[in-house]
């Protein structure tokens, strides 16, 4: 099957709403404040933004914090163009590992992965819907261990499913991976070395020895 170029249909998207005259709401999940660097650089020129850092697969609940107190420092100190605001979503790691039971060894960016990314953004299009946003999105996909074919699949069924619109993205184009490491370095942001549960890290750790 060909994979989609989403980056192409957030250019259509952005497109129409210059043509409008208009900064729509957006509720973007955020994993961490390096993912989210770009993102927010890139789409706070056309949407007014809140940031959603819901993530109950981060262990343990220290590094839960880090990231966040990561994520609430950079929106305070990037430009924007339109406003940036931060919502803090409860700590639940029972959720993750309720959805990651019997996929503890299942292989990195694969069927547990899956499983994560709908949880968290099934939580973000409730949250969206609820509170009136235009559209829901997240950073995932600037990651180049992120499947964004997979998370724009399960975007678009989760917005049907909720009712809200979802913006869909391929963040890692027009070298966006690239300047996130570079605002990264600017902001000397913290920038982890696994996604966030116990068993990425563990799979990091034994990359490591390897």
């Amino acid at each position: 099957m060909n994979k989609i170029n989403y980056q192409k249909e957030t250019d259509n998207i952005i497109n129409r709403i210059c043509s409008e005259g208009t900064a729509p709401r957006l509720l973007l999940h955020s994993c961490c404040a390096p993912c989210s660097s770009y993102t927010l650089e890139y789409l706070s020129q056309f949407f007014r933004i809140s940031v959603f850092y819901y993530n109950p697969n981060i262990s343990p609940l220290s590094e839960f914090e880090k990231r966040y107190n990561e994520q609430k420092r950079l929106i305070e100190a990037l430009p924007a163009k339109n406003e940036i605001s931060l919502i803090k979503g409860e700590y639940e790691p029972e959720a993750f590992f309720e959805i990651a039971k019997g996929l503890e060894d299942a292989k990195e960016g694969y069927e547990r992965c899956f499983k994560c990314y709908r949880l968290r953004l099934e939580k973000t299009a409730r949250l969206a819907k609820e509170e009136g946003f235009d559209y829901f999105c997240t950073t995932l996909s600037i990651s180049p261990l992120k499947n964004s074919q997979k998370i724009n699949e399960i975007g678009f069924e989760t917005g049907e499913k909720y009712g809200i619109s979802w913006l869909p993205s391929d963040f890692k184009k027009k070298e966006g991976f690239k300047r996130s490491i570079e605002l990264s370095k600017e902001y000397d942001l913290y920038r982890q070395d696994f996604c966030g549960c116990i068993y990425s890290k563990a799979a990091s750790e034994k990359a490591k020895e390897d």
